[in-house]
């Protein structure tokens, strides 16, 4: 029986289930746990194995199996929420990275409104962490990484509309975090 999910072995147990055979895609959620990991001295000792589960889940979503709106941030809270996940958790999930602003794209964002976003330094690391690694696991600077992902998808695509959009919302997440790392180093 795998770990509490809230913990990063459990977590880990999850995501290694559902993402390998994606290639690149679990390469990149490896390399976002570690900079969670990493970027751990940002958030409460007490949020610190929250912060690097949620890392580890929050692409679980691009998992075929799990696949409903094809917007992973939605279909991956969702499929936590039926584990019995914790609505924390759940919740990080669905709000990873700007998602709101991709919710918006889509014509989702009522159903992402379900999940209530914490605007907190523990959403914030886990946007520091996904937005410095690159799709293949690379450490990136955030410029580097936005920018490869508006090369990525098509101008006028959805993602590329919301990551456009959303740039100045991550941009102060990483600062954030970056200032937060600095001032309790670990």
């Amino acid at each position: 029986m795998p770990s509490a999910l809230d913990t990063p072995q459990g977590a880990a147990e999850l995501a290694e289930s559902l993402l390998p055979p994606l290639g690149n895609r679990w390469l990149h959620t490896q390399a976002v746990a570690n900079r969670a990991r990493e970027a751990s001295a940002a958030v409460s000792g007490a949020d610190r194995d929250l912060l690097v589960a949620a890392a580890w889940l929050h692409d679980i979503g691009y998992a075929p199996e799990l696949r409903d709106t094809g917007f992973h941030p939605l279909d991956g809270a969702r499929h936590l929420e039926s584990l019995g996940a914790p609505a924390r958790l759940v919740r990080l999930v669905a709000h990873h990275s700007g998602a709101v602003y991709e919710a918006e794209q889509r014509g989702l964002s009522a159903e992402l409104a379900v999940y209530e976003r914490e605007d907190s330094p523990v959403l914030d690391a886990l946007i520091f962490a996904d937005m410095t690694t690159g799709p293949a696991g690379q450490s990136f600077d955030f410029d580097v990484r936005i920018d490869e992902i508006l090369v990525r998808y098509e101008p006028g695509s959805e993602v590329h509309n919301a990551i456009s959009k959303a740039r100045p919302y991550l941009r102060g997440a990483v600062e954030r975090t970056r200032d937060r790392m600095a001032h309790h180093p670990m």
